[in-house]
């Protein structure tokens, strides 16, 4: 059923120059490479702002050894290990078969080194992609496994080194397993990223009792789902403060399953609200998400989903961030 053409345009964003036709971002590792969510029965485009697709790496990688997915309660366990047919064959079999009329997409750019970043992020800027996502969370081999993304040094270099090599907006995938996440986010600023994703996911780990050994094959794997969403919206909350002033836009995401945790994330500073984990029980919720958004729009004389952006009011100073 479509929109009325007036709800629909209440719903659109600006994001980094990019028109989204909803506040909705599909999270990259949810969705495969586009087609294999769009073939659900009753999935609409229209539902969607930008699709983030896959982690890709310079060469094929197999991932990692099973299992894989774990649930907990409230939420999911996944350590996949970045399995993806190379930036080669992304750029050249995958993207060619997307509809970029439809809605806008987005690469997500993994490496081990300063180097892959680079080179996977050069390979996107010569394509028809509308921008890429880094994602800093990967460990960092040359430095004994470091996540880049837990060291403000390092997670600016990354941005630094692939701000260099494209034209396209860069969005920064913050990792929350750090110390301070403003800080991180203001090093990345000044390395020239455009926007942000806030959260990754949190580090877990799930034990089988009667073989005393870890369930996933790579024993701990990235906890997403409802239980992280607490985590999540403070992390935005703290990287707006940073980012408000730059006119940086955060897309949040960690927990969104209903459109009452959409809001609660545009208030906290998101411009765009990130759903991932929930899309596997229920892969039509964006509907449902939008639906509510607009409700909630009426009921507060709001114009636009924009307008919600950064308007929490503390406890202590009053508004806080309008």
């Amino acid at each position: 059923m479509s929109r009325d053409p007036e709800q629909a345009e209440r719903l659109r964003v600006d994001f980094c120059g990019l028109d989204f036709q909803t506040p909705i971002v599909l999270l990259s590792g949810c969705v495969g490479f586009g087609d294999e969510y769009t073939r659900v029965v009753g999935f609409s485009h229209a539902e969607v702002g930008a699709v983030c697709l896959k982690g890709t790496t310079a060469q094929p990688r197999l991932g990692n050894p099973p299992h894989r997915v774990y649930e907990t309660p409230a939420g999911m366990l996944n350590a996949i290990g970045l399995q993806n047919p190379g930036v080669d064959h992304v750029v050249e079999e995958i993207l060619p078969t997307l509809d970029f009329t439809e809605t806008r997409f987005i690469a997500n750019v993994s490496g081990s080194t300063i180097e892959e970043y680079v080179r996977v992020t050069e390979r996107f800027d010569d394509s028809p992609i509308d921008a890429i996502e880094i994602n800093i969370s990967c460990p960092n081999v040359k430095a004994g496994g470091v996540a880049f993304g837990n060291d403000p040094d390092m997670s600016a270099r990354v941005v630094e080194a692939c701000r260099k090599v494209t034209r396209k907006p860069l969005i920064t995938k913050l990792s929350p397993n750090q110390t301070d996440i403003a800080e991180n986010a203001r090093r990345c600023i000044e390395a020239g990223t455009d926007a942000f994703a806030a959260i990754n996911t949190l580090m877990g780990m799930a034990i089988d009792i009667e073989s005393r050994t870890p369930v996933l094959g790579n024993d701990q794997g990235g906890l997403s789902g409802p239980a992280i969403k607490p985590v999540a919206l403070l992390k935005v909350h703290q990287v707006y403060q940073v980012a408000r002033p730059h006119g940086i836009p955060i897309i949040g995401q960690g927990g969104v399953t209903t459109p009452e945790d959409a809001i609660e994330f545009l208030i906290a500073g998101a411009t765009a609200v990130g759903v991932g984990t929930a899309l596997f029980y229920d892969p039509l919720v964006c509907r449902t998400i939008n639906d509510g958004i607009l409700d909630y729009l009426d009921r507060h004389g709001l114009a636009t989903v924009g307008q919600l952006t950064g308007t929490l009011v503390r406890n202590d100073e009053g508004t806080c961030c309008a």
